[in-house]
This record gives C-alpha cells, sequence and structure tokens, in this order.
C-alpha cells in the first residue's frame, strides 16, 4: 500500500500534535509554529467541548505553514502563492523553518532521488508491447557523469531495432525514463493512447514503439539514422525538481539524424498532472506531428 508523500506529511505532523498535546495538555508544536497574534484564539480552539486537547487539523496546519502572518500586502501574498507551486510564504518560527515545510523538503527531495535511480515498470511496458534497448550508459553513476553515453544505442540494442522494427515509418514513437522514471510510470498511461488515438485520427501511420533505457534526447538522432521516420517522437523523463518528480517532455523532430541541432527539435514540457495534463498532452503532439509533416520541418524551423 502507498499513500502520497503530501498525505505522509501531514500524517506525521497530526501523530506529533497528538502526542505532545496528551503529554503536556499544549502542543509546544502548535505554539510555536502559529504567528504569535493568533496563539490566544488557536488554544481555545484546539480545546474539545470535554476540555481534552484537540488535534490541530490537517487544514488548519497547512493555513498555518503557507501563509506569513500580517504580510504587508496581504493581497500580493496570496497572488505569489496561487501563482506557482515554489516555496512562497512558507514562513518560519522564530529562525528556523515551520517543522512541516522541513519535511516536505526532505520528502521531495527523497523523491527526486529515486525518480533518478528507480526503474520504469516492466508492467507498464508490457502492456503497451514496448520492447526494451539499453544506451550505452552502463549504470546511473556514468549516466549523470557521462551525458553522452546516454545519445548512443548499445551494440545489441541497434541489432534489437534492425531486426524488429519498420524502417521509414511516417511516425516514430520512442519512450525513455531519461532522468525520471517516475514520470514513464506516472503518465504513459494516459499520455501514449491518447497520442496514438491523435495520431491514427490524423490518418498517420506509426511505426514500431520501443522502450530506451538510459536515453538522453539526442538519443533520437541515432535512432533517426537507423530508422530514417519523416518524425520521431520522443516520451522522457525530465530533471526532477522539488516541485516534481514525475514530469515528462515530448520531444518531436523532423527527419533527424546526425547533425541535428538543438534548435531543430521541437519540445512540450511538465507534462504531468499538476502541469500540462497527460491526455491533452497526447493528443497536442499528434497535432504538432501533423504540422510537422505538413510543413516537413520542426523547431524554429517551423510555424506553429
Amino acid at each position: 500500500m502507498s499513500i502520497p508523500l503530501d498525505k505522509l506529511v501531514d500524517n506525521v505532523m497530526a501523530e506529533l500534535e497528538k502526542r505532545l498535546s496528551s503529554a503536556t495538555g499544549v502542543s509546544p508544536i502548535h505554539r510555536a509554529e502559529q504567528p504569535a497574534n493568533n496563539i490566544e484564539n488557536e488554544t481555545e480552539a484546539s480545546m474539545q467541548e470535554n476540555g481534552e486537547p484537540a488535534m490541530a487539523a490537517p487544514d488548519a496546519i497547512e493555513r498555518i505553514a503557507t501563509k506569513v502572518p500580517s504580510p504587508k500586502w496581504e493581497e500580493g501574498m496570496h497572488e505569489l502563492i496561487a501563482s506557482t507551486p515554489a516555496r512562497i510564504g512558507v514562513w518560519r518560527t522564530g529562525t528556523r523553518p515551520l517543522t512541516k515545510e522541513v519535511l516536505k523538503f526532505r520528502c521531495d527531495h527523497a523523491a527526486a532521488v529515486d525518480s533518478i535511480y528507480g526503474q520504469v515498470s516492466q508492467t507498464i511496458l508490457d502492456e503497451f508491447r514496448l520492447f526494451t534497448v539499453d544506451t550505452r550508459y552502463e549504470n546511473t553513476e556514468n549516466y549523470l557523469k557521462r551525458p553522452d553515453m546516454g545519445r548512443i544505442v548499445s551494440k545489441d540494442g541497434i541489432e534489437i531495432i534492425r531486426k524488429s522494427c519498420q524502417v521509414k515509418p511516417q511516425v516514430q514513437l520512442v519512450i525513455s525514463d531519461g532522468l525520471s522514471a517516475n514520470a514513464i510510470d506516472a503518465n504513459l498511461r494516459d499520455v501514449y493512447p491518447s497520442l496514438l488515438d491523435s495520431l491514427h485520427a490524423y490518418g498517420l501511420s506509426v511505426g514500431t514503439p520501443f522502450f530506451v533505457r538510459g536515453g538522453r534526447v539526442a538519443v533520437m538522432d541515432h535512432i533517426g539514422e537507423m530508422l530514417k521516420p519523416e518524425v520521431l517522437v520522443l516520451l522522457i523523463g525530465e530533471r526532477p525538481g522539488l516541485v516534481s518528480s514525475n514530469s515528462m517532455s515530448a520531444y518531436m523532430c523532423y527527419r533527424p539524424g546526425k547533425g541535428t541541432v538543438e534548435s531543430e527539435r521541437t519540445v512540450i514540457s511538465n507534462i504531468h498532472r499538476r502541469g500540462t495534463p497527460p491526455v491533452e498532452a497526447g493528443a497536442h503532439i499528434g497535432t504538432i506531428v501533423k504540422k510537422m509533416l505538413e510543413q516537413r520541418a520542426s523547431g524554429i524551423n517551423m510555424d506553429l
């Protein structure tokens, strides 16, 4: 059984409140981590009708953790918080961050590390009948130090691709873990069917899709040299951050190959449930691919 990280933090904070309240009658965390002018009211609210201390509600903890008490420009503070998932207005207690914010930071950091060192679920790959090839990355540590090794398919992978894939397809789909295995696990089930539906709706044919382990964006150039597709679409995990560890990007290129430069690629980034919705992204990718084929161009050379 899994539990979302933010829910885990709420549960940890609630348990701390419960234990400290039982021991002292008033929660030190609750008292320390709220604006001073609200302490008296919150203390009264924390008592149940029978006089026993009540556990602080998760939404009350969230309010304390995300609002600066008595800001000089309250409307502007609310606008900033609403405009970005970044850590704005998390406030502090004394000279240190709030306990909940420290826990959330550590959880988000751990999720980012897990994304980089994790592996894509074989169940998902089997579900979409994606065979796997490796790049020359060897292992994660080498992958991080030698990006160039993730741009070249291994010798065994080259043979598998040549035996298994259609040559000169109209559209070639490739999936890769990149820097976030979690991105594939979290988004592929929504992005991939939506993309296929969009391509088929436009009457476009698709080659033989497959998965590349340890891939970098430019691996699409090596694959392009082998298969000679009109358009290649690479769905790849993005570098994880402290806001999202499961964000995916879609890189598209018209006739990629040796000598392709980055400006010739078109990209849709931040594909995840709190960014570009995966289903919507899949449909939009199909529309862009159609325009690439019509204009015979991609990147800065095409008109979107």
